[in-house]
């Protein structure tokens, strides 16, 4: 009798991992589609702007310490 009883105790349990399992990959998908939303979401910046720069700007970085 110990011996079913610890078989069933050990099936709920691995049924319960599995249902964890699968609710946390769908979490994960959702994040991901979530985060690629805004990603697409970011403007893009302006192409014009830097056509007005001259070209040797930002060839060198001036630091000091």
């Amino acid at each position: 009798m110990n011996v079913n009883m610890n078989t069933s105790a050990a099936l709920v349990q691995n049924a319960g991992d599995a249902v964890g399992m699968a609710v946390l990959k769908k979490a994960i998908d959702i994040e991901a589609q979530s985060a690629m939303a805004l990603i697409a979401a970011i403007p893009q910046p302006p192409q014009q702007s830097a056509a007005n720069l001259p070209p040797n700007l930002g060839q060198n970085i001036n630091t000091t310490a």
